[in-house]
């Protein structure tokens, strides 16, 4: 009797196993994806089930903070707010990727590296803030 044993043999065996448990993380992701959209469709076919439908002239009548509305719906608003509103959203964003350079810069190894790559992370910032200023974007009028 021959019994054949090798690493051919032995590398098919944990390339399943890996594989395995490669699906297996996955199809737990998966599963949770499908119990939540499951919720929310129970969620919203109970909701629609259970309320009761009595539609009125009031109902369906524009609400605006407990006053009638008047006039047109369409209101005129000045792009520069939109703009102050961008403007922050980016340095916000870009100040939250300052905390984990931080703890990073801190780590041996990685000092030279990642001083450099936030040099030129703030690089970007400086333009950005540099065009905002030259479009007259920053001024208040």
């Amino acid at each position: 009797m021959v019994v054949a044993t090798g690493t051919a043999g032995a590398a098919e065996t944990a390339g399943t196993v890996l594989a395995a448990d490669y699906f297996e993380s996955y199809s737990v992701v998966g599963v949770l994806a499908v119990v939540g959209v499951l919720f929310v469709a129970v969620a919203f076919g109970a909701g629609r089930l259970l309320r009761p439908v009595v539609p009125t002239p009031e109902k369906l009548m524009t609400y605006e903070c407990g006053v009638d509305p008047v006039g047109e719906g369409w209101a005129h608003t000045q792009v520069r707010y939109y703009v102050y509103a961008f403007l922050y959203v980016i340095f916000a964003v870009d100040s939250i990727f300052l905390f984990p350079w931080a703890t990073v810069f801190a780590a041996p190894g990685y000092g030279a590296a990642t001083l450099v790559e936030m040099f030129i992370f703030l690089g970007f910032l400086a333009v950005g803030l540099l065009y905002a200023y030259k479009k007259g974007v920053l001024t208040w009028t």
